[in-house]
């Protein structure tokens, strides 16, 4: 049985260093702070995420289940990354359980240490398994850059 993430103060101040390295530029390559405007107070809502490229599209993975920045993200249909000083606006489309799949067997072969407690399939399962694990870790795909 997987894990159910939960935000605690040692995962608020790992994002807030997570953070403060990314914005000078020095995170690991992929993280990127992810802003989404709230779906219900309009508000702007920032996150550290891992940003991968897998077959030449960019994903963006949700970890940890349907935590809010995913909820906003489908409101909204669009998300702002941030880099260092690079910043770029981007539309995003979820993606089906068997799109996101081999998506999602790639992201836990790169982070399985950081994020392999809460799935509940390995790398080595199954694609059958990892339809079946999709609904629980949305995936959306980074479309077209906005101006």
């Amino acid at each position: 049985m997987a894990k159910t993430y939960q935000m605690n103060a040692f995962a608020r101040f790992g994002n807030t260093m997570t953070a403060a390295m990314i914005k000078l530029g020095i995170a690991p390559v992929g993280m990127h702070l992810l802003t989404v405007r709230g779906r219900k107070s309009g508000l702007p809502r920032t996150v550290p995420v891992n940003l991968i490229k897998y077959q030449g599209l960019r994903w963006l993975v949700a970890p940890y289940g349907e935590v809010a920045w995913v909820r906003n993200a489908r409101a909204a249909g669009d998300v702002e990354l941030r880099r260092a000083r690079t910043v770029e606006r981007t539309q995003v489309r979820e993606a089906s359980a068997a799109e996101a799949a081999p998506v999602l067997r790639y992201y836990l072969r790169r982070l399985r240490l950081v994020v392999g407690p809460y799935f509940d399939v390995t790398p080595a399962s199954p694609d059958a398994s990892f339809i079946a694990e999709a609904p629980r870790h949305p995936v959306f795909l980074l479309t077209k850059p906005l101006a």
